[in-house]
């Protein structure tokens, strides 16, 4: 009996932290660049109740006897599938079709991000490509992307391949050009889903993602684009979590049924008498 209760209380503490997983992806359903998560389970140990069993005439049986002693959370995988994009008509608003990542200065620390919403920050001798929270956005040589204050902003855009231009009008020759500030980073992972987790939509690389491979120089992959305009909407899909949530809750009341009849059953067996 103790068994049983011990299993289904296993069971109720999955179902929890499952129901705490599908909640968040609930609850950032409309941030930009979210990726779903899911929760993994995995059984625990098994007990073998007998290595050999036989039938009442002693002939063996080609199984043994072993009971499971419940489940744990093995690992909470992240999914990168593309999310949808969002037309925003703000020409500093980046989408990455591909698996890219954006690198954005965290203090000592360079984090990665799909958050594509980025904007001008004003600092000593004009402005600096910033994500939302001021943090200055890489370029391919490790450095901010810095903008002269002498330049209206107006005349910043960003092509397809994450080059930053500045439009020059030639009034002379009646003529336009396009000068070349620098060009956005964009890196990728080996295992994306091993990537750590930090506010704000930002990742930080692991031993378990590895090494950020730069798209500049790393000739072995696949070249994202930057669509300028559009932002990448969460890849959460409502009517997926709601299912899950549901299946999570029964199974939820499931083990804590089973631990009501293994209550039932233990009060029966004390309450025996001679």
């Amino acid at each position: 009996m103790l068994r049983s209760l011990w299993s289904a209380a296993s069971g109720m503490m999955a179902q929890q932290m499952n129901l705490d997983t599908i909640s968040n992806n609930i609850a950032n359903i409309n941030t930009t660049g979210f990726k779903t998560q899911s929760m993994e389970f995995k059984s625990l140990l098994y007990q073998q109740l007998k290595a050999k069993s036989t039938d009442s005439e002693g002939n063996p049986k080609p199984i043994g006897v072993q009971v499971g002693l419940g489940v744990r959370n093995s690992s909470v995988t992240a999914k990168f599938t593309q999310g949808a994009a969002l037309d925003t008509e703000e020409k500093l608003d980046l989408f990455i079709q591909g698996n890219g990542f954006f690198a954005v200065k965290i203090g000592e620390k360079t984090a990665y991000t799909r958050n594509g919403h980025f904007g001008l920050s004003a600092v000593e001798g004009g402005w600096e490509l910033t994500n939302s929270d001021g943090n200055p956005v890489l370029s391919t040589k490790g450095t901010p992307i810095k903008i002269d204050s002498s330049w209206d902003p107006k005349d910043i855009s960003i092509d397809t391949a994450g080059n930053v231009l500045r439009r020059v009008d030639d009034k002379e020759a009646g003529s336009t050009k396009h000068e070349n500030l620098g060009k956005i980073a964009l890196y990728q992972f080996n295992n994306p889903a091993g990537l750590s987790r930090s506010g704000g939509s930002l990742y930080y690389e692991t031993p378990a993602s590895g090494e950020a491979r730069s798209e500049e120089t790393d000739t072995g992959l696949s070249k994202s684009l930057i669509k300028s305009g559009y932002l990448e909407a969460s890849n959460v899909s409502a009517a997926d979590e709601m299912v899950n949530m549901i299946v999570t809750q029964r199974a939820y009341q499931l083990n804590s049924k089973a631990i009501t009849a293994s209550d039932e059953m233990l009060e029966q067996a004390n309450n025996l008498r001679r």
